[in-house]
């Protein structure tokens, strides 16, 4: 173990290392503000179950744009760099909103308010994710590409101690601190991510921008990306010359024109750049290939209402489980995932992506099920707590929809073409954060036809017996997928 960190150290440096820990430990550790958040909507501001989920599901928004950032990072350097202005950004957006929503009163006692701010912290925390994604995918090109899968395995086990952690501290601290203190003690790891954006250097790009492209040239010139390049002679001589502006007096004018057409060109250059790289994301995507797997992951998230808020709210009204305990079951539940990750891998990898997929979507109908058998209060009768029923069952979920999330990464890692892998990537994330966003909104559209409220949970029953339902729906669509495609092969 010692002497693969030291590896890891010599080929990427502690600096690198270290950011790219603490930006993956941070979203792990997001659990711990998030869940002051759902209790902020609950009891302070007293929302219903439909509309604390429509607060959720826009605040989540920038989760699904993901590759918008990386085209923008990608085509549009500041400084002359493509990562670390980026972060210093994105770590702002992530780190203000919580800092005035711990000072200001009125901006976390405004549901309005409170979404904006939620909605921007997201930005930062989406676009950070994307950028230390590419510069990931940038430090184990070529000669260190061996060394890919270990920094995968740190970032996500960084993640994942983020994740316990904010999980249990979080309950802890809802017992012992203002909401208002919560939020300002996790302004401290992104002020930290901050600073340490400061250790990492990066080597100004010199990479020109793309020449502006018709169609048909696109067509071709899209198959050999190291041809879409110019040379940036003139961009230099724009500097230049913007720098001599005011020595020679004689020629100011002349100066300032010339600036204007180069500026102007320049501005040219970036937004032909920006629509090549969206012309290639779209030319890539509308393959049936990779269409058809991604429309099915899309189906899958949209067809079933998330209830998850909605749970929460019978969680703690009905059954009084506190936050302690709910931060308990959430690390449960990362244990969960970790499990369904090493089963996958153990066991399922030779399981053809169809029939796993569908024995994962047989799993969460039980789990759903047990969320019923909660509901009903049957298990009282047969003598198994709630508290049993809860941890059990957020196990399993989490186990479950690792199973499922598992093929989904295998597709999207195949299937994305050299050249645009990482943009691509982004995209099939965000599609799946997309379907998560609209099944929220299909929840809360459920809850609220349901008539389903604090202190109203007659129809919980009926609603959960729909979610289980509508969660065949998307096996009906399994012939999108690849019919020999396993975790090992792909055809």
């Amino acid at each position: 173990m010692i002497h693969w960190l030291k590896q890891l150290r010599s080929a990427f440096g502690v600096a690198f290392l270290w950011l790219v820990c603490l930006i993956y430990f941070t979203q792990g550790f997001r659990s711990f503000v998030w869940t002051a958040v759902s209790y902020q909507l609950k009891d302070r501001l007293q929302l219903s179950p439909s509309a604390s989920q429509f607060v959720f599901s826009v605040a989540f928004f920038p989760w699904s744009i993901k590759p918008l950032y990386g085209i923008i990072s990608d085509c549009i350097p500041i400084g002359g760099k493509k990562r670390t202005p980026y972060l210093v950004i994105s770590t702002v957006l992530s780190l203000v909103p919580w800092l005035l929503l711990g000072l200001d009163s009125t901006s976390r006692s405004s549901s309005l308010y409170l979404m904006i701010f939620l909605t921007v912290q997201n930005l930062g925390s989406a676009m950070a994710d994307v950028v230390i994604d590419a510069m990931i995918a940038e430090a184990v090109r070529i000669d260190k590409s061996s060394f890919a899968g270990d920094l995968q395995s740190v970032s996500w086990f960084a993640m994942a101690v983020g994740g316990i952690c904010g999980s249990l501290l979080g309950g802890y601290a809802l017992n012992n601190l203002n909401i208002e203190t919560i939020f300002l003690l996790f302004t401290v790891l992104p002020a930290l991510q901050l600073l340490s954006c400061a250790l990492v250097e990066e080597i100004p790009s010199n990479e020109p921008l793309p020449e502006l492209l018709d169609s048909n040239e696109f067509e071709e010139k899209s198959k050999m990306s190291n041809d879409t390049y110019p040379d940036t002679k003139k961009s230099n001589t724009r500097r230049r010359k913007g720098q001599k502006k005011g020595k020679k007096g004689a020629s100011s004018g002349k100066s300032e024109i010339t600036q204007k057409k180069q500026s102007k060109s320049l501005a040219s250059k970036l937004f032909q750049s920006l629509k090549t790289a969206a012309l290639e994301l779209c030319r890539a995507f509308k393959q049936p290939i990779i269409l058809r797997p991604m429309a099915w992951f899309f189906i899958a998230h949209i067809t079933v209402p998330n209830l998850s808020t909605v749970m929460f709210y019978y969680q703690t009204e009905v059954l009084l489980l506190d936050a302690s305990f709910l931060g308990t079951a959430r690390v449960v539940g990362w244990l969960g995932l970790m499990l369904g990750t090493f089963i996958y891998n153990r066991y399922l990898t030779n399981m053809t992506l169809r029939k796993s997929l569908l024995f994962a979507h047989i799993g969460l109908s039980i789990t759903i099920l047990l969320d019923m058998v909660l509901v009903s209060r049957a298990n009282v009768g047969y003598g198994v707590s709630d508290k049993t029923m809860v941890l059990f069952g957020s196990a399993l979920g989490d186990a479950i929809n690792q199973l499922k999330f598992m093929p989904f990464l295998i597709l999207s890692g195949r299937l994305c073409p050299p050249g645009i892998e990482g943009t691509l990537f982004a995209l099939f994330m965000s599609i799946n954060n997309l379907g998560n966003t609209v099944g929220s909104f299909m929840g809360a559209g459920l809850a609220s036809l349901l008539g389903i409220s604090s202190g109203s949970f007659e129809n919980m029953f009926v609603g959960l017996a729909i979610q289980v339902f509508c969660t065949y729906i998307p096996v009906l669509f399994l012939f999108l997928i690849p019919k020999e495609a396993t975790g090992v092969s792909a055809s």
